[in-house]
């Protein structure tokens, strides 16, 4: 009999997640109540490209992806990985936390911005790719793209391609 009323409590729980995940749901138990005023105060609002995340457009306004927990809330997103393209995302006006962009992001004289990069005595990945895409972990994509079997051992001279 536990078993059984636990069932019910877990089906209730997912059902109620799953209204209230749609778009445009007009069940009263489950709106927002500051939705209205939050449209009415003119926030900034943003809506979702294709390749985006939530840090990716915290970066973008307040030029910390730490913020992007402020957003989450000021939607209502339980799980960060599930924002759709198209979705719009209310902006709330709270201050930066620490900056996670780089000079690089704003145009820097040593960002690489051809489609072919020539490795110099010192490079590594983490750099080339901070340096032309603005995003570290981004070395992976160009020891893919270069067919890198170790991605550790680069030389002066190499040319690399970059994926644009």
């Amino acid at each position: 009999m536990i078993l059984g009323a636990l069932v019910i409590v877990v089906v209730a729980v997912l059902v109620v997640n799953y209204f209230k995940d749609q778009k445009g749901t007009s069940l009263p138990f489950l709106s927002k109540q500051g939705t209205e005023q939050t449209e009415q105060t003119g926030a900034k609002t943003h809506t979702v490209v294709q390749g985006e995340n939530l840090w990716q457009i915290a970066e973008q306004y307040y030029g910390s992806g730490y913020n992007w927990v402020d957003i989450a809330n000021a939607n209502n997103i339980a799980d960060a990985n599930q924002i759709e393209v198209g979705q719009k995302l209310n902006i709330p006006d709270v201050t930066p936390k620490q900056a996670t962009t780089t000079a690089v992001e704003q145009k820097a004289p040593n960002a690489i911005t051809g489609a072919t990069y020539t490795v110099v005595h010192g490079d590594n990945l983490w750099n080339i790719a901070v340096r032309a895409y603005g995003d570290g972990y981004k070395w992976v994509e160009i020891a893919k793209e270069n067919k890198l079997v170790n991605p550790n051992i680069i030389h002066a001279g190499n040319v690399l391609t970059l994926s644009r």
